[in-house]
């Protein structure tokens, strides 16, 4: 370690593109190369698939590119490390080639021809009021429908892994993977931060062996060296030391200091999430757990809202072809035209109120869960439908608020957000009034990569824990206070419309499902 290498790489593979960051011993983004990407494809409805080596080749060109923009910062690289999404799943043979596209978290397939529970476990879960929790597990869980529907696949399956295990196996040559990585339909013991034991109830409901799934370690350990096959496909200098670090959101709690539970950190991407950070176990809701964060022995309790920022890109597509037009004349993102959306309505979008469940839930909400808006009349426009949706998303995380602070019997009293909505100063400001605390965005859009740097910068000995190094990375940005006015109007608006909306509408909900047979659960 000399003073010459003072960079991190951090490689952030997304749903929606590829990363490859270079952030300095302040937590500063020097350079940034980026490679968009086909999310997925879909050969039947509920599919969402991609190519393992197509991850890998885009990962590759994005640091081939990096270099290419930067070429005297290669030699200053200390350490690199990897966040990846989270729950996307591949089988690899024994000579770890993929033996399918692997399936993305999007992906909603179910069966209903998995492990059969022996009598005296289905009665002691019925005895708790779970079995429609283990009939979720069960039914979604990737090796479940792929032991069922591609039996041929299965049987040669010798590795099931996360893609963030894939991955760190194309750069090293070795199958480790990240205990903050592990978030899904595994046999993941989440309170010890280990696979589960042998006597526990998963096996026995799941598919998977426990030799199909590889060695984890905690988040800044050492998962190897960059290979010489790696150095030649991605331009990063081979024997750098791969430090592990974890899921995306993980990587983005801690990029915005959550590593107490009186911080509350907001995650505006694809999936809005609420998260605290803690260490002591304290699962959000019974019988869901707390996640490993991105530094050791900790957990992150998370609430989700599962189509949050989605929603932004559902509106962009079904109402705002005038938007997407005028940006691709000025060559400007759509959602900056947005902005002029929220200028167009009050706070309150003069009594629309939107409840953003796109998506069924298992626990709350539950699977019968839809998405509704209510409060129409003559005067609401698209301006007034774009709002309602911003707000919608913030009254369903400050409910998440509620939930976590009861569940850590400590009051959150600020919040810090990071992915792509927290970039709008109007729904910063909105975020704001909607929760009624200081809330402020971090100094990086790039929160995840950030993370993934702590990391690196933790393991390769720069700082002698990750408090320290999240002292020293992690900056305040911009800072937005309540507008009391604003507040008032909007916590009526939550406490008296919304809190009421799930319980009453829920049985129309079940009653839409049992009437259409749409969706099928």
């Amino acid at each position: 370690m000399t003073s010459s290498h003072d960079l991190f790489l951090a490689l952030d593979q997304g749903t929606q593109s590829v990363r490859a960051m270079l952030f300095d011993l302040d937590g500063q983004l020097v350079a940034k190369s980026q490679q968009h990407i086909t999310p997925y494809f879909s050969k039947h409805p509920n599919w969402a698939e991609q190519n393992g080596d197509y991850f890998w080749l885009h990962m590759g060109q994005a640091c081939l590119q990096l270099w290419a923009q930067h070429p005297d910062l290669r030699a200053r690289v200390a350490a690199v490390a990897l966040t990846c999404q989270r729950a996307s799943m591949i089988c690899l043979d024994e000579d770890m080639k993929p033996l399918r596209p692997a399936t993305i978290w999007l992906d909603s397939r179910r069966t209903d021809n998995y492990p059969r529970l022996p009598w005296w476990l289905r009665a002691g879960i019925r005895a708790v009021g779970q079995q429609h929790m283990m009939y979720q597990l069960q039914s979604k869980a990737e090796c479940n429908w792929l032991a069922a529907d591609f039996p041929e696949v299965w049987a040669r399956t010798r590795h099931f892994v996360q893609l963030s295990a894939y991955l760190n196996y194309k750069l090293t040559g070795q199958l480790l993977d990240a205990i903050p990585s592990q978030v899904g339909y595994v046999p993941f013991d989440h309170e010890h931060q280990r696979w589960a034991d042998a006597s526990d109830l998963k096996w026995r409901a799941l598919s998977v062996k426990r030799e199909q799934l590889p060695t984890l370690v905690q988040a800044s350990a050492p998962l190897g060296t960059i290979s010489r096959q790696a150095a030649l496909e991605t331009g990063i200098p081979e024997g750098l030391t791969l430090y592990a670090a974890g899921a995306d959101k993980a990587c983005e709690v801690l990029a915005c200091g959550g590593i107490r539970p009186d911080v509350g950190c907001i995650s505006y991407g694809t999936t809005a999430t609420i998260n605290t950070g803690n260490t002591r176990y304290v699962p959000p809701m019974p019988f869901l757990p707390a996640y490993p964060a991105a530094m050791p022995h900790a957990f992150n309790s998370e609430i989700i809202v599962q189509r949050g920022y989605w929603m932004v890109n559902w509106f962009k597509r079904e109402f705002a072809a005038k938007e997407v037009q005028e940006a691709e004349e000025r060559g400007i993102a759509p959602e900056v035209l947005f902005d002029d959306l929220l200028d167009q309505s009050p706070p309150g979008a003069m009594g629309l109120v939107l409840q953003p469940f796109w998506n069924p839930g298992v626990k709350f909400p539950g699977p019968e869960a839809k998405g509704a808006v209510i409060g129409f009349g003559d005067v609401h426009t698209r301006a007034h439908l774009y709002r309602a949706i911003i707000e919608g998303l913030a009254y369903a995380l400050r409910h998440g608020k509620e939930q976590l602070a009861q569940c850590n019997r400590v009051p959150i009293q600020s919040l810090r957000v990071a992915g792509g909505g927290s970039q709008s100063d109007r729904i910063m400001q909105i975020t704001a009034n909607v929760f009624g605390l200081r809330t402020e965005r971090i100094h990086t859009y790039e929160a995840s990569g950030l993370g993934a740097a702590i990391n690196a910068a933790v393991g390769a000995g720069y700082f002698a824990d990750h408090g320290a190094a999240v002292q020293a990375m992690s900056h305040a940005g911009q800072v937005f206070l309540p507008q009391d006015e604003h507040t008032r109007t909007y916590d009526r608006l939550y406490q008296e419309v919304y809190s009421r909306m799930y319980e009453r509408l829920a049985p129309l909900y079940r009653s839409i499902r049992h009437i259409t047979h749409y969706p099928k659960y």
